[in-house]
């Protein structure tokens, strides 16, 4: 498939993870939330990848469309967009130790379910920056795509963290060609 460019909340459908939406826009990538199998992060020029246009459009449609569109405004403004990301399973009940270099000092204990907690969240906050970005309505194509990779650049950094999660597609990734 050649690559597409569309926008948040269009509708598409994947061979292997049915239907979804895009809530997510990346400069090589979609974050497409499926409906049996949530958010996955998929290559614009996936082949498995088809846009869903509806061939009789009726207001109905177009007024689900809007609705749709307000809900993720809102969700995005309250930060309220959250998925459950399981941690892996070596890691539960785990306790992360950070211990000064001068052992006269008190080692700090952080259990591991707060620790990822904050690392999801991150992701979080950083998708929703991501969305912001490329929705903005000032910024131009190339200053989206320069802002775009600075984000990039940051997945690329917390990849240490991708230990912690159990599913490997809830994993950061940076870019793939340098670093």
């Amino acid at each position: 498939m050649e690559q597409l460019v569309l926008g948040i909340g269009t509708r598409l459908q994947h061979t292997q993870f049915g239907p979804g939406v895009i809530v997510g826009l990346r400069y090589a990538t979609y974050l497409i939330s499926f409906i049996h199998h949530g958010i996955k992060e998929i290559d614009k020029t996936d082949d498995q990848l088809e846009e869903i246009i509806p061939e009789n459009v009726s207001e109905e449609i177009e007024t689900h469309s809007e609705i749709e569109k307000s809900l993720l405004k809102i969700l995005r403004l309250w930060n309220g967009v959250s998925e459950v990301v399981p941690l892996g399973d070596r890691w539960k009940n785990g306790t992360m130790i950070l211990q000064p270099g001068d052992n006269s000092l008190k080692a700090k204990e952080v259990p591991i379910e707060v620790f990822f907690h904050k690392i999801v969240m991150l992701r979080d906050r950083l998708r929703v920056m991501e969305q912001q970005i490329n929705a903005h309505k000032v910024l131009t194509d190339e200053e989206k795509i320069n802002l775009q990779q600075y984000v990039t650049r940051i997945y690329g950094t917390l990849t240490t963290f991708n230990v912690l999660f159990r599913n490997k597609e809830d994993w950061f990734v940076g870019d793939k060609s340098s670093d």
